[in-house]
């Protein structure tokens, strides 16, 4: 799913043993609240889904073999396939759905079919994630404060309006940045694992024969035993790895070590003894089946445990959001959503962002989706889809990168990925049956956002061939004004333009109107790649154009923070003096007009042109000093 957190990863170069084990410490601290959020709260409402169907009876063969399921769910999907295996994938250091479509798609690059193939499904997966972003803060605090039920039934009806504060005020204070809080992330889900790892030892204790459930003997039996049970069940054992996409999305937050470190050394044993306990509590006391997680815990505990839950689950939802900043930044940046505003929260970490349009169009699906189900059991049934396939989606990814980019052999990829597809195929098949249940929500959510990406994709590219068809070629205009040249003014002139090699209409506009040429004219065209990072040494290319005007490419990744004014210093070299106060930007602002037949349907240019005017101003998002910028506005017929 996208990037999740705000933790920047380092490189974990040290003077000394010490200091290299004190940062390695130091990281897998910090992943344990970004990484391990999602995945970490599961236990409040794994368990309780399987069994609270009443599909499942309570004797000890179906609670050994869910148990086994659990274990085995957890050992393959995350132990096998994103540690293992989908780790080693990274883009430059990075991780991610959006990471792994760049890198498979560079690994294809020869093959256009099959890339347009990759990018359709790579970009559809990463609208899924969206769908995930509402329904796991949802079902994930809807859940732990359903504890309250547990104090005193009396407080039944404070569950949901207690849920809707909770994610108010949480959404509320993304404007705040996690810069302050953010610290006590790791500690605080530090102690969420130790917790829940002493409450499953706790009545493994009482109950030590529960040991045998991690045995894959059991879950072998009862799938050999129920096999059309066990398939549908499998829509409700995959909320035991949800969350599981963050290992690999955070990747380039905390390093393969890091993460790799957290899950067998603490998150993993944690899990499989808070189950192994969930499950001995329910051997001894069937009634438990209503909440096995808050049923782990003494009345006196009761309490203190809802408030430590919320709060972990609250950690939990933080990284999922501020991952959706991270992931829309970078999905505009590849070019499949317009221009939005985003706040910088932090002056020392630029990867700390906050994005209004998302922040409160996620709350506002949030609260639809918690006034929809009204529970956590209902949630359950929307949730899997999307994250299934999008697991699904993954494996496809992985297969052509190892194949195509690491060049290993046809048997070694198929065999490396068939199993993990098999497996995936297999969630993601059970959880369409809760389809009518609650999972066309977040495919619907998922849809949507896949709409108006592929509308302001396809959008951009006719305006981009209206724009070419009615261009002037650059060299030839300026040989032609220089013949007769206007009057030269003091300054550099910064033309923006969308393409190399044409004549930008700024410039037209500002010759008809203005009637002069500044000393200094540099036509820039920003282009943005498919790789995370693009160093500054390549940030520029530059091409002489003659009476001191330059054509200049500015190259980003996907996830550098563009700074066009800072990129441009580097022109210095060429005898521009970028003096901030001799300096203008010159823009163009289209305005888009739909036309009846043209190469998209009607609703859709009218959906584009209302996007492009609603698009937030490239001065904003090339941080261009605002005193310094000149709008010129041109109609485009597409």
């Amino acid at each position: 799913m996208g990037n999740r957190g705000k933790v920047l990863h380092r490189s974990m170069n040290a003077t000394s043993p010490q200091g290299s084990h004190t940062k390695l410490a130091s990281l897998t601290l910090a992943a344990l609240g970004v990484v391990y959020g999602d995945i970490g709260t599961s236990v409040l409402y794994a368990m309780k889904e399987i069994f609270g169907a009443g599909h499942l009876e309570l004797s000890r063969a179906n609670i050994f073999g869910v148990l086994s399921l659990l274990v085995w769910t957890l050992t393959v999907i995350v132990s096998l396939k994103y540690v293992s295996l989908v780790l080693r994938a990274d883009n430059r250091g990075e991780g991610g759905l959006v990471a792994m479509l760049a890198l498979a798609s560079e690994s294809v690059g020869d093959r256009p079919g099959l890339k347009r193939f990759l990018f359709l499904i790579g970009i559809f997966g990463t609208c899924l994630f969206y769908g995930d972003g509402v329904i796991t803060p949802a079902i994930s605090v809807l859940s732990a404060v359903e504890g309250l039920e547990l104090i005193s039934p009396a407080l039944t009806q404070a569950v949901l309006p207690s849920t809707l504060i909770i994610l108010l005020a949480l959404f509320a204070l993304q404007r705040r940045g996690t810069a302050g809080i953010g610290r006590f992330f790791g500690p605080i889900t530090f102690v969420w694992f130790v917790v829940i790892a002493a409450l499953g030892i706790y009545h493994i204790a009482d109950t030590p024969e529960i040991l045998l459930a991690i045995s894959p003997y059991y879950a072998i039996v009862f799938v050999l035993t129920n096999p059309g049970l066990s398939f549908i069940l499998l829509g409700a054992v995959v909320l035991c790895v949800t969350g599981g996409e963050a290992l690999y999305a955070d990747m380039g937050h905390f390093g393969r070590k890091p993460i790799r470190l957290a899950w067998f050394a603490l998150v993993m044993p944690a899990l499989v003894l808070n189950y192994l306990g969930q499950g001995a509590v329910l051997l001894s006391n069937p009634e438990a089946v209503k909440n096995p997680f808050f049923s782990l815990a003494p009345s006196w505990l009761l309490l203190p445990l809802v408030i430590l839950a919320t709060v972990a689950t609250v950690i939990a939802s933080q990284a999922l959001i501020s991952g959706a900043f991270s992931v829309t930044k970078q999905v505009i940046q590849l070019g499949y959503l317009p221009r939005m505003q985003v706040i910088h929260t932090s002056e020392r970490d630029t990867g700390q962002i906050y994005i209004p349009f998302v922040n409160w169009s996620l709350f506002c699906a949030i609260v639809l989706a918690v006034g929809l189900f009204k529970s956590s059991s209902n949630l359950a049934a929307a949730y899997g889809i999307a994250v299934t396939l999008d697991m699904l989606i993954t494996t496809v990814l992985t297969f052509f990168v190892i194949r195509f980019g690491w060049h290993y052999s046809w048997l070694l990829c198929v065999t490396a990925t068939s199993f993990f597809f098999v497996v995936d195929l297999l969630f993601f098949a059970s959880n369409l049956l809760k389809f009518l249940e609650g999972g066309w929500f977040p495919l619907a959510i998922g849809a949507a956002v896949y709409l108006l990406m592929r509308t302001w994709y396809d959008g951009r590219s006719l305006l981009n061939d209206a724009l070419r068809d009615h261009s002037i070629s650059l060299g030839l205009f300026l040989e032609s004004i220089h013949i007769s040249p206007p009057t030269r003014v003091e300054g550099i002139a910064v033309f923006l333009t969308s393409q190399i090699g044409i004549v930008p209409n700024a410039l037209l506009h500002n010759l008809k109107h203005n009637k002069v040429l500044h000393q200094f004219n540099l036509f820039v065209t920003v282009r943005n790649h498919e790789l995370p990072w693009i160093e500054d040494q390549s940030r520029l290319e530059i091409r002489a154009l003659g009476n001191e005007s330059w054509e200049v490419l500015v190259n980003y990744g996907f996830k550098n923070d563009p700074n066009l004014p800072a990129a441009l210093e580097a022109m210095r070299l060429h005898g521009v003096p970028m003096d901030p106060m001799l300096t203008s930007y010159f823009l163009s602002r289209d305005i888009v007009i739909p036309t009846i037949g043209g190469a998209m349907s009607q609703w859709r240019e009218k959906l584009f042109a209302q996007m492009h005017l609603n698009a937030s101003g490239a001065a904003d998002f090339l941080k261009l000093p605002m005193g310094s910028v000149v709008e010129l506005g041109s109609k485009v017929e597409i």
